[in-house]
Formats: C-alpha cells, structure tokens, sequence
C-alpha cells in the first residue's frame, strides 16, 4: 500500500511513526461507536442529497454512473452562509516557530469530546491518481455536513474498482513509513468555557484549521468553507511529497504534441484567477494535440521529471460560466450559488456572482477530453503567473537560483477565493510564495527542489505576466501567444537593457499591442527597482520572521539584489 493503515504490535508506541500525540487524538476519533462509515460514492450522494438545506437541482449529472452515481443524479447546491472563501488566518502548523502545539492540542482534544452527541460520518479518498503516488486520506465529519463530505468524495478519488487494484499495486511512499491522513473536521464546533482549554491560541477564537503535517493528520473545527477540506487535504499530500523527493505544485500542467512528434510539457503556477486555469484548458485552436494533467494540483518527481496529478476532478469558480453555458453539462456539485425557475418550471443554477463573490462548482473529469493522470515526458518549462505591472507580458529567466527565487517571491493580487480581513486592498501586489499558500515545510524545500529542476534538469523558467502592464491589459490572446511562440521553439529572447540575468521576447504572435518597456522612462525605470526591492525586502523577511523559518540561501538574495543594482544602473 502507498500509506500505512495497518500497524503489527511491534510497530505501535510512542516515538514510532504515525503515534504523535496530535495524531492520537485525532485518529481514536475515527473508532467510536457513533461512527458511520460511508462506503461509497452513491451512499454519499444519497446522503447528501436529504441533508437539510440542500438543493437538488433539476440539471442531471452527466454519464454519472460512470464514476459511482446512479443514472439519475442530479446536480446538488449547497450554500454555507456567510463564509465564501478560504480563511488563512484559522490554520496553524504544529512545528513552526510560535505555534503552542501543547494549547492546540487540547482544543482538538476537547472538539473530539463534544463530538460524541453526534452522528459522525467516516469517508476515505485517494490523493494522487497513478502508482506511482497514491495516498490514502480519512475524513471524519458529523451529521448534517454530507455535502463537504460528499464533495470531499468527488473532489478526489472515490474508491472505485479499479482505482482500489491500482492503490493495492502502487509505490509504498517513504518506504512504507508513511501513515495515512486522517482529518477530523466539525464546522458546527463552537469553543467551549473550560478552565483547562486556552483558545487563546487560536487568531480567530471561532475557526481553526490545525495541521501535523509530519504525521498526516489534521483537525478542522468552525469551517464551512468546502475549499478548506479541499486545500487541507492538499496540504498533507503536498507536504508528503515534498517528503519523498517531488515539487509540490499548485498550478497547472500541460503537454503539447508537435508537429514532429515530439513532446513539450509546460507547467504553469498562479493563484485562483491568474489565468493558470485558462492557460491550462486553451486548446490553441486545435494547433497540436494537447493532453491536460490538472488545473490547480500535482506533482513533478525531481529525479525522472514526470508528474502525476492529485486529483481527478476540477473546483471551478462559477463566474465565468453563465447559466446555460455549455460547460455547465460537466458540473458535479455547486456552492455558494444561486438557483431558480426555468420556463419548464425546473431548478436551475445561477452560477455568476450574484448571491456572493467566489460561487464554485465541482466539474467531473469529462470536461477536458484530453485529460491524463500521469504525463511520463519531462517538464521543459516553469512558467510564474505574476500580475505585476511592471513585469513585460513575458521575461526569460537565466540561472537557477534566479528562476527560483523569482518563484519564491511571486507577486499577485489577492483572490476572491479567499477571505481576507475588512479593509484589505485587492489590488495591492503580495508575495505567495510558488503560488502556494499551503505549504507546511520550510520554505528553502521548495527553493531547491525547483532550483534543481532548472540546474540539473534543464528546465527553462519564465514569467509571464497576465495582468497589465504599465496601465496596458494583457489580455489571454497575448499570454497564449506567447506561449505557442516558445512551445513551438520560434521564441527569440534577447538582453534586456543592463540585466544579464533576464531575457526579454519583444514580438510573438497573437499580440494585441505594444508592451515594449520603455528604459528611458524614469518613472517606469523608478516602479520596476521598487518591485525588485519588495523582492529583496520579502526575502529578507523569510531571514527573519517565525524565527528564521523561511530563510532562504544567501545566493537567493543575492540572486536578487543583483536585479536591483542592475535596475539601478539604468
């Protein structure tokens, strides 16, 4: 098996793999006697289907039988209420610097305790679809939330037939020493008043989302919010393979077919509404064949290059999906939607952004045809989403402390997929490193697996740009222009002004416009050594915040502070 579910006497003790103290509490959880295992998909669907409060549409999911549903099934909505969006400020990661893992403990503790007036539903998923990399991942939640539950089910693998054969045949990760995940989540928890809990570990003494990355484990308490189930989830797969010698990946990938038959894979990291989604599914106007490995979750194994996706389905965002919309015919589940009459008198989703911003829809594996598991060809290029202005629509990166390091300053806006404190500009630039905010693991693990791809293996990195540039939108036929350009080996990069690190492609096809930066313009000239400062600045802050947590090597900085000096001489 790829994770461990079973343990022989000899294994089981403290100090031995899988018996943390946060995963004991946790996993005894999933043996009580108010604990209903839910077996399969159709078991979870029916449940959630007469859970109060769910909308059971009259849009049909299509060909549901073929992965678990019964002919019948309909598309099921189900709103959260206020809380549209993933709250960051709720998680807390046992072994980073200031978190009381003593204190939080015995919030879990206690959450577990009040869970025993409740029905309590066991579901299991896989996450990673190939043997290569398959986990196994537990989910323990109460009566009256089966649509996370559910959710949760098609958002990753169900354990089907086939995909259970496979689990038996696949790859032990870590040699056999990793344990399963177990989450325990109850989004109805609400703190208690005893004297011998303190919440004043928690930032919000309503919510938490408390990991132990290192065992597998997890507990959710005041969440409603599917995407925190969906992105904790991640967190533990992402942080077990970064464990076992892959990149930990929140973005897309894609592999073209050229017209000599050769393979081009291009891996694309952005957070919710970068366009790494749209970059991903563009089908190039049926210019080659295109096979897709996943939109938002994988991996790529640092020694062979391939990659393998995590998961099998697609957690879209609604807004750019009107009712009626063909792509509509592939939606599984829908959240934080609106729904009403059609002139036949049937319920129909209302997918634009009305009721709320951030409305969201699980979309089966049949929306993209060309969908694939695994894509055995090597990655040959990174490209980092930045919205940035005062990036061009596309700059080449050479060295690869360079390229990584760009990664680990990435700068974007922030998404509505989140939610984020009153007051908060979203459109002020921010740093998220790789585009992930999940990771759980010291930030250089991403810098020198990413560093190692592009020293040892050859992949070139880029940036690409897909907000505005100095006040000029980049619009998606510039970005998929670009990209053609460079997948097609047609890209001619050249210096750009006094940088020796940064290559710049001042024509490709599809171009709207003209982006050409203009290094006589002080001003301009002012904004871009101030971007490269934050960049300085943030690494700098990796040094020293959460005790040095973050620190990456002096050739990082370094790496950077050349960019500054160089924009500088202009």
């Amino acid at each position: 098996m790829s994770t461990k579910a079973y343990y022989p006497i000899s294994e089981i003790g403290a100090g031995k793999v899988g018996f943390s103290k946060t995963r004991s509490i946790i996993e005894a959880a999933f043996y009580g006697n108010n604990v209903v295992k839910v077996n399969t998909l159709k078991e979870a669907y029916e449940l959630a289907k007469n859970s109060p409060g769910t909308i059971v549409t009259d849009m049909p999911v299509y060909r549901g039988e073929e992965f678990g549903l019964e002919k019948d099934a309909k598309v099921l909505l189900f709103n959260d209420g206020a809380v549209t969006g993933r709250y960051a400020a709720a998680r807390r990661i046992k072994g980073e610097p200031g978190v009381d893992a003593a204190k939080l403990d015995k919030v879990a503790m206690d959450a577990v305790y009040e869970t025993r007036w409740k029905t309590m539903y066991h579901a299991e998923c896989f996450v990673g679809l190939d043997p290569e990399f398959m986990v196994k991942a537990h989910l323990l939640i109460p009566e009256g939330e089966e649509n996370i539950m559910y959710n949760w089910m098609l958002n990753f693998q169900y354990m089907s037939d086939e995909y259970v054969k496979m689990y038996k045949n696949s790859k032990p990760v870590g040699d056999g020493k990793e344990p399963d995940i177990y989450i325990f989540s109850d989004p109805q928890w609400v703190p208690g008043n005893r004297p011998d809990v303190d919440y004043s570990c928690l930032s919000d003494p309503l919510t938490l989302c408390y990991f132990d990355t290192d065992q597998n484990c997890a507990c959710i308490l005041g969440m409603r919010y599917f995407g925190e189930h969906k992105k904790g989830t991640l967190t533990m797969a992402w942080a077990i393979a970064n464990r076992n010698g892959y990149a930990s990946c929140h973005g897309g990938q894609k592999e073209y077919t050229l017209a000599d038959g050769s393979k081009y894979v291009a891996s694309v990291f952005g957070l919710s509404g970068s366009g790494k989604s749209t970059l991903t599914h563009a089908k190039h106007g049926g210019k080659y064949p295109i096979t897709v490995l996943h939109d938002d979750a994988f991996i790529i194994n640092t020694d062979t290059c391939s990659s393998v996706a995590l998961e099998p389905t697609y957690f879209d965002k609604t807004a750019d999906y009107p009712t009626g919309c063909p792509d509509n015919q592939y939606l599984l589940s829908a959240q934080n939607c609106s729904c009403t009459l059609d002139e036949e008198g049937k319920i129909q989703l209302v997918t634009e952004d009305i009721r709320n911003g951030n409305g969201r829809a699980i979309k089966s594996k049949l929306w993209s045809p060309n969908r694939v598991d695994k894509i055995d060809a090597p990655v040959n290029a990174i490209f980092w989403i930045m919205k940035d202005p005062t990036i061009p629509p596309v700059v080449k990166l050479k060295g690869a402390a360079l390229a990584s390091v760009m990664g680990a300053t990435l700068a974007t806006k922030t998404s509505t997929a989140e939610r984020v404190a009153a007051g908060t500009d979203m459109n002020a630039l921010r740093i998220v490193p790789y585009a992930n905010p999940f990771r759980t693991y010291p930030l250089v693990n991403d810098y020198e697996k990413f560093k190692k791809l592009v020293e040892q293996k050859n992949v070139d990195c880029y940036i690409v740009n897909t907000g505005d540039f100095m006040g000029k939108k980049v619009k998606p036929a510039d970005t998929l222009g670009i990209l053609e350009t460079i997948v097609e080996g047609k890209a001619k990069f050249e210096a750009w002004g006094p940088f020796e690190d940064i290559e710049i492609m001042y024509d490709w096809s599809g171009k709207t416009g003209d982006f050409t930066p203009d290094l006589n313009d002080k001003e301009y000239v002012a904004q871009l050594k101030n971007a490269m400062e934050n960049r300085v600045q943030a690494v700098e802050g990796f040094a020293t915040k959460k005790e040095g947590y973050d620190k990456l090597p002096d050739e990082a900085l370094a790496a950077l502070q050349k960019l500054v000096d160089e924009a500088a001489s202009i």
